[in-house]
């Protein structure tokens, strides 16, 4: 099974059967499962023992991280480029285009521009083989146009400093996961992704239908996004956030185990990127709610 993040199910970061195939055994809890071929380890025998890039207890590492091999520091210089971008943007479209009434159209008519492009770059990044760094950068800032004019329109229309509360409810998100996932309270093993896997789908289905529901019957479609159940399904959308992130610790941490590319954490970045912005808009949208409430 793989992750929802499309750019882990590449060559080095995909999880047959609930892990990543490194060829290697199951993390610590999960039942055993066959082993498949390490496209980064020696040609023969246990990765572990042979590739000396590989880390015996995911901490202790058999042998210095040579150049060209994927490092944590790799994975976190390329994310925080990839963010820089996102945030430079998001700064700029919350400037330049303005949500007051004479103008609200033609900002939201660039946001969702933006947010096409910004889909379909992903969707084309997804489907590489090899990341291009440009094209994700390029992602970044798209969506971080359309994430912009978004944050605008809540923070100054619904709810004041709607998007600082939201940036820091991703941030807290994002700390708690790594906390839990590194002292071993998340363990991320076959049933745990079949779990999240899922119950995304059954997520990402109704709200699908509930976007039809809307364009063709108006109004908030099932209601959803609003009201009680949208502020049940924002807290269920948060929640697959926080399980994605793990998925995605896991599947860094792998990759950097076993001797990963250096260019492979692009698609650390770029997954991660993913999540950050998933959990970002449903804190949003949960605020926009409970202040619509009021």
């Amino acid at each position: 099974m793989r992750s929802r993040n499309p750019v882990f199910s590449r060559r080095g970061f995909s999880r047959d059967n609930g892990y990543a195939g490194f060829n290697t055994a199951p993390q610590a809890g999960g039942p055993a499962v066959a082993t498949q071929a390490n496209p980064y380890a020696q040609p023969t025998g246990n990765p572990y023992a042979q590739n000396p890039y590989a880390q015996t207890d995911l901490g202790a590492p058999q042998a210095p991280a040579a150049t060209g091999r994927m490092t944590i520091d790799d994975v976190v210089l390329r994310t925080g480029s990839t963010l820089g971008v996102l945030i430079v943007t998001a700064a700029l479209s919350w400037a330049l285009l303005p949500v007051d009434d004479a103008n609200i159209g033609r900002s939201y008519g660039i946001a969702i521009g933006a947010a096409l492009i910004g889909m379909v770059l992903a969707l084309v990044q997804s489907f590489k083989r090899t990341p291009t760094p440009a094209l994700i950068l390029a992602y970044a800032a798209f969506e971080g146009v359309f994430l912009g004019v978004v944050s605008s329109v809540v923070d100054n229309r619904i709810a004041d400093g709607a998007a600082m509360q939201a940036v820091i409810g991703t941030m807290a998100t994002f700390a708690a996961v790594l906390v839990a996932y590194k002292a071993g309270w998340i363990r991320v093993n076959r049933r745990f992704v079949g779990f999240v896997m899922a119950a995304s789908l059954g997520f990402v289905l109704l709200m699908m239908v509930n976007m039809l529901f809307a364009v063709f019957g108006g109004g908030d479609g099932l209601g959803f996004r609003s009201g009680g159940l949208g502020i049940l399904f924002g807290v269920i959308g948060v929640i697959l956030g926080a399980l994605f992130l793990a998925m995605d610790f896991k599947q860094v941490e792998d990759g950097i185990a076993y001797g990963a590319p250096r260019e492979e954490a692009w698609f650390a970045a770029f997954g991660l990127t993913l999540t950050l912005v998933w959990l970002y808009l449903e804190f949003l949208r949960l605020i926009a709610i409970f202040n619509s409430s009021d």
